[in-house]
């Protein structure tokens, strides 16, 4: 408020001017009126906001030059006012100013949201929570309070309601459709910032609508700008046909897909389900790098009303792919009891992706039991993942797709508190040898590690790829070439332990595609090495010499030849040869390992180079 001050009957005259430039829209006092400080005495409006002129002072408005609806420049005169100055006879006091607002008592704005926030409770809906705990499940705030950080959660979106006010009630869509069945927002798990995507099977099946899609979207642009990681709760029937507040055909320009699949390999992406998983709601799970299902889960791409609406007859919503199926096929990475055991898993799976540093824990089990984990029969079987979890952290193992591919077991655990991606032959299935689904698991596995920055250990014990005509039926071919072209496009660093046999082909590309890719390659004393299995090699490279011996004397010189064989592939003359860099003692492997993890981490990481995958 600009003034000057003049000389009156009772002291100086102020002159109370214009603060901005705006029209007079209410004078509340007339001339020769009494007034308080502070008490109001005119109001402008400028650029639709309302500028009150006070009194500076108690005292009386000596006069006043403008009327409303003037519209006046800024530094104009509003008010002559004589500060102290008793009322002239006639006139009367003005109001006192308003007593401030107590900030304890809510404003009715401030009622109403309470009001509104109070709906998406879950308390607001007593009986669909308690339909969901029926099932054994929990709603999806429950899940969201057991995957974030207390208090970090800050949501995105959760007023909106189904797209339906044409044929429906707000009220009711308040009430029965809350934040439109999809709970989206960001937090912490373990103080590292992630994004949520939530759908909400007790709000129309956690199907996706309009608003649904548009908060998806506000959401996987916002991951994409934050480099955040991305955890997708993805029960739901896919699309919604019931929401009509839109103008639109098919709705197939929706952006929702194209945005997720574009955060894979730049930030980790972790689907959970529980219960049913069809149509739109499982493409968005298969996008995601690794999918934890718990039992009871049912995921397809088409439900059941889809699936007899393509003429294919009725199915049972639990059988169009349960959990048991997918985990066999390689759709579910992690299968686990409940929605609780999900939640866990996916906190650990976001810790060891997002490949930050822990506490070492320790060995697994004391390292002197590696030496004997190995049978001394060099045919006998054993169990890989025994070794995996004696040399990797205590309690840090969490093995992928265990069900698929069985040719090859897949772990993601620490090694000194450090994140590694870990792959280990399994004898048990096939001599070890790598079929097509061990190299299509392996393949993609390794894909997960370069893009999260994930060293890679390898434990080798494998006759090589598998052959013969039924192998070659499923395309090995193309298959087996997934791993030489996926490991030459590799930026992290490899480490490559031959516990025992390394033969061929298949053991080339267990170490990154030869001997030398790894940033080192070692050998236990009991490795053997050749470019086929010893057993094979001498029987075609000898076989003049084992078809000319007497029958009674072939088996003595094939078991010569072999014998022969194995001490010219043994470890040790391998690393003679420069083979390999080393032969340890089998209790100090996971020394070893850290070693030269510890140089490999010095080392930035390339950009990631593009290549033409075989499959």
């Amino acid at each position: 408020m600009a003034e000057e001050r003049v000389d009156g009957r009772a002291g100086p005259v102020r002159r109370l001017k214009a603060a901005v430039h705006g029209a007079v829209v209410g004078i509340e006092v007339e001339a020769g009126q009494q007034v308080a400080a502070g008490q109001v005495l005119l109001v402008q409006e400028a650029m639709k906001m309302e500028v009150p002129l006070e009194a500076p002072a108690a005292g009386r408005v000596r006069a006043i030059a403008v009327a409303v609806g003037e519209v006046v420049a800024e530094g104009a005169l509003l008010i002559e006012f004589e500060p102290g100055a008793a009322a002239d006879e006639g006139t009367t006091a003005g109001p006192a100013a308003a007593a401030p607002p107590d900030p304890a008592r809510p404003r009715a704005d401030l009622q109403a949201l309470r009001a509104r926030r109070a709906l998406l409770d879950d308390a607001a809906r007593p009986e669909a929570v308690a339909r969901r705990h029926a099932t054994g499940r929990r709603m999806v705030r429950e899940n969201l309070a057991a995957l974030l950080d207390e208090g970090s959660f800050s949501e995105y979106g959760a007023f909106a309601v189904a797209a339906q006010r044409s044929r429906r009630t707000l009220d009711d869509l308040q009430r029965h459709t809350p934040a439109d069945g999809l709970v989206t927002g960001t937090g912490t798990v373990a103080g590292r910032p992630v994004a949520v995507m939530a759908y909400d099977y007790t709000v129309l099946a956690g199907t996706q609508g309009v608003f649904n899609h548009a908060k998806s979207d506000r959401l996987l642009e916002l991951a994409a700008r934050q480099r955040l990681p991305l955890v997708l709760f993805a029960e739901g029937g896919g699309g919604r046909p019931g929401d009509v507040d839109w103008l639109g055909v098919a709705g197939l320009d929706c952006t929702t897909f194209a945005r997720l699949a574009a955060l894979s390999g730049q930030v980790p992406l972790v689907g959970v389900v529980a219960g049913r998983c069809f149509a739109g709601n499982a493409a968005l799970l298969g996008c995601c790098d690794v999918i934890v299902a718990a039992e009871g889960s049912s995921i397809g791409l088409g439900g059941p009303a889809m699936i007899e609406g393509g003429g294919l007859g009725r199915v049972e919503a639990d059988a169009v792919g349960p959990v048991a199926d997918l985990a066999a096929a390689g759709v579910v990475d992690l299968r686990v009891p409940d929605e609780a055991a999900a939640v866990a898993a996916a906190r650990d799976l976001l810790a060891l992706l997002g490949g930050t540093a822990a506490a070492d824990s320790g060995p697994g089990a004391e390292a002197l039991t590696l030496r004997q984990a190995l049978p001394e029969n060099r045919n006998a079987l054993y169990d890989p993942r025994r070794i995996v979890e004696t040399v990797m952290d205590a309690g840090s193992v969490v093995e992928l797709r265990r069900e698929f591919g069985t040719g090859v077991v897949t772990v993601l655990a620490r090694l000194g508190g450090h994140a590694v991606a870990v792959l280990a032959s399994q004898p048990r299935h096939l001599g070890g040898a790598l079929d097509r689904d061990a190299c299509d698991k392996l393949a993609r596995f390794l894909q997960l590690a370069d893009a999260h920055g994930l060293p890679v250990v390898s434990f080798v014990d494998t006759p090589g790829f598998m052959v013969g005509p039924e192998s070659e039926r499923t395309g090995m071919v193309r298959h087996a070439a997934r791993l030489f072209l996926g490991a030459a496009a590799l930026r992290v660093p490899w480490l490559a332990v031959l516990l025992r046999r390394g033969y061929g082909l298949g053991a080339m590309a267990l170490t990154g595609g030869h001997f030398h890719a790894p940033l080192a390659t070692c050998a236990w004393p009991s490795g053997e090495f050749g470019a086929m299995g010893l057993e094979g090699a001498v029987k075609l490279g000898f076989r003049k010499e084992l078809e000319a011996a007497p029958a009674a004397e072939r088996d003595a010189l094939f078991r010569r030849l072999l014998g022969e064989a194995i001490a010219r592939g043994q470890a040790l003359n391998m690393a003679s040869h420069l083979e390999i860099d080393e032969v340890i003692d089998p209790a100090e492997t996971r020394d070893w390992l850290l070693r030269h993890l510890a140089v490999a981490r010095a080392r930035p990481l390339p950009p990631r180079r593009p290549f033409v995958d075989a499959w």
